[in-house]
């Protein structure tokens, strides 16, 4: 991309799904009739065995419709960047009498009151609201992308406070919206509100601990997920977290192994249900480039960043009520939708399954996408060879066929009687039924079809902050590092292997601080951003830590923050932006430095010190609650937390950009 491209004037096009305008009520539910390129099509959900018969039929048209797609839009060029971050967020009850907090199974109901705005003027509307898969849970996104001006990184921040304003008027006495990334005691007894219990006998999950009623009720593609997941995989969802082992902890950690002996390990936090992954909140960003090319440059150069956010942004130590020897949420949701069978794992012999599948369809990436990069895919890519071959007689290039017979391993696990048989010239709902549940750290998206939206890619490792300063600054940072990477010509790729590596490496308790994580030297910058010459190491590569990867070290790098500033320096700004980016990259590399923590750090350090820690890592009511009201307090800006946030955490945000910028956008884009 040329230098100036950022500073095209845009339009800013809504980009987001449109809702259809009705909401139903059926059964006493609201019901979301949402238009999502098939995300969450509104229909009647198939059985597991017809899902399953169809499971071919949807593979086969799949393909055909992205090579329909493809073919339409490969040459499609001029579109310039726009980009959006998403929050998810929890409603949170406090019983200030007993002293507990609970998850409030009220999303179903704030939604469609949330959404009215959209309904009424869907191009004027300042925040967009979708369902997510917990009843407790809901996701906000700006009304309207953000574009190519620096002065919109301004306006994030101020974007994020209004959101959260917003949910909030709706609220009732005790609750709270908070963006945590994941509720302490998460299938605790009685951690929802209402309460009520699992089923470990029947229902959807058939959960020891997680009852479907957490599930959220107001589209059927979240329970249809949960079933047809543990059908297809032939058990339950195991998911086993290493306990953090205090003077008292007790191993085994609890009943778990006796009740599940084949699925439970005793040194482990255990948990078998969907919800305790897709349960959790994060952060995640959607950039639109300007043609395939530079989309493809954008999902391979971010790939290796992926782990070292993870790393930076860790907010999850705590899961079903127990301290743990993580600090992330990811190995978490990769386990809670590991639909693949026993003969898939490597288990037994394959005698019904296709293939030996070395993860979970959330995972971090198998592959690089552009051309130039394939060298670097040294880790075997299970794919379907038909597949691959019919994608190549289609004009698929090698690496962009691979990636996509890859996802297509996978069967479909939800499908709609009203989207069996489409049109593949003009539909992508059986594409995007595979490409949506293959959660991965990057997502590669074309445009959809007859759309003004462009090829996309999402960046999806970052775990949710507690505050709007917080996530405002690790969005900011994420895209002014994809600025430097296209305006300096920068390469991060390394081998694919150690990029998974780091993923295992950043999940660990602190490891913004004690890992090392493989990074590439020498990165392309041009002399005047790193003086230093970093080329002339016999090793491409080095571990290091996040410091010196954020921060950089004379001789080894020259650090991703020197890079954003120096990119910076040339650029013109405004006061209030450029003192909000300021903020911003402070505290990013203050978190990476160690002189502030991180939230799972600071979380392990608030209860491991509080008067009633029994140092037996078991998180209990009253800490729990106390935790919660602390980290709520710390949100609103009514206590201080300087070893979280710094003493520094004010920006100078907006709700809009400066009038100078505006007037030249409404001369430039009428």
């Amino acid at each position: 991309m040329q230098f100036r491209t950022f500073y095209l004037p845009v339009k800013l096009v809504h980009y987001s799904a449109k809702i259809v305008k009705s909401l139903c009520k059926s059964n006493n539910n609201w019901r979301y009739q949402i238009a999502s390129m098939g995300l969450l099509s509104e229909g009647s959900p198939l059985s597991w065995e017809e899902t399953k018969a169809l499971s071919e039929h949807v593979r086969q048209h799949g393909i055909e419709q992205f090579i329909n797609l493809y073919s339409k839009l490969r040459e499609r060029t001029g579109d310039v960047l726009k980009w959006g971050d998403e929050v998810e967020y929890i409603i949170v009850k406090f019983d200030d009498e007993n002293q507990r907090a609970t998850v409030s199974l009220r999303a179903d109901e704030l939604l469609p009151k949330l959404q009215e705005k959209e309904l009424a003027d869907p191009q004027n509307v300042k925040s967009l609201w979708r369902p997510e898969y917990g009843a407790y849970m809901v996701e906000g996104t700006p009304g309207k992308p953000y574009g190519g001006l620096l002065a919109h990184f301004n306006i994030v921040e101020a974007n994020m406070r209004y959101r959260r304003a917003e949910a909030s008027t709706l609220l009732k006495d005790g609750e709270v919206i908070m963006s945590i990334t994941n509720f302490p005691r998460l299938g605790c007894p009685n951690f929802t509100s209402p309460p009520y219990a699992p089923t470990p006998k029947d229902g959807v999950t058939r959960s020891l601990f997680f009852p479907d009623e957490g599930i959220f009720p107001g589209h059927p593609r979240f329970k249809t997920l949960s079933s047809n997941i543990r059908r297809r995989r032939g058990e339950k969802v195991a998911i086993n977290l290493p306990i953090y082992r205090d003077v008292n902890t007790k191993v085994p950690v609890d009943d778990s192994y006796q009740l599940e002996p084949n699925a439970a390990k005793p040194d482990c936090v255990y948990m078998d249900a969907m919800g305790f992954g897709m349960g959790c909140c994060c952060l995640q960003l959607t950039f639109q480039a300007c043609c395939i090319v530079e989309a493809r440059t954008l999902y391979d150069q971010l790939a290796p960043l992926c782990p070292i956010m993870l790393a930076l942004s860790a907010a999850s130590p705590i899961y079903r009520g127990f301290l743990t020897d993580v600090d992330c949420r990811w190995n978490v949701i990769s386990a809670s939708v590991d639909c693949r069978t026993r003969e898939e794992r490597g288990l037994e012999p394959l005698r019904n399954s296709k293939f030996n599948i070395h993860k979970s369809r959330y995972d971090s990436i198998d592959s690089y996408l552009s051309p130039e990069h394939e060298k670097y895919n040294d880790i075997p890519i299970v794919h379907d060879p038909a597949i691959y071959r019919r994608l190549r007689e289609g004009g698929i290039d090698h690496p962009l066929a691979l990636h996509v017979a890859h996802l297509f391993i996978r069967d479909t696990v939800s499908l709609f009687s009203e989207k069996v048989h489409q049109d593949d010239k003009n539909d992508t709902d059986h594409f995007e039924n595979i490409q949506s549940t293959n959660w991965q750290t990057m997502r590669f998206k074309p445009p959809p079809p007859n759309s003004p939206i462009g090829w996309r890619v999402e960046f999806r490792p970052c775990e949710a902050q507690l505050t709007d300063f917080e996530n405002a600054a690790y969005v900011c940072f994420v895209v002014l590092l994809t600025r430097v990477i296209l305006s300096y010509h920068l390469n991060f790729v390394m081998p694919i292997s150690k990029v998974d590596e780091n993923m295992q490496r950043a999940q660990r308790r602190d490891a913004c601080l004690t890992q090392k994580f493989w990074w590439r030297r020498d990165v392309g910058a041009p002399s005047h951003a790193a003086p230093t010459t970093y080329a002339d190491h016999a090793d491409q590569y080095a571990e290091m830590t996040i410091d010196e990867i954020v921060n950089g070290k004379d001789g080894i790098f020259p650090g991703l923050v020197p890079l954003i500033e120096s990119y910076l320096s040339g650029m013109d700004v405004d006061a209030d932006t450029h003192c909000s980016i300021q903020q911003y990259l402070k505290l990013i590399q203050r978190r990476a430095s160690g002189e502030i923590s991180t939230m799972a750090t600071w979380m392990r350090n608030f209860v491991t010190s509080h008067p009633q820690y029994n140092k037996d890592s078991v998180v209990t009511e009253k800490i729990n609650y106390d935790l919660l009201k602390t980290a709520h307090g710390i949100q609103t800006g009514t206590i201080p937390a300087p070893t979280l946030l710094g003493t520094s955490n004010i920006s100078k945000t907006n709700e809009d950009i400066p009038k100078a910028f505006s007037k030249m956008l409404s001369k430039e884009c009428p």
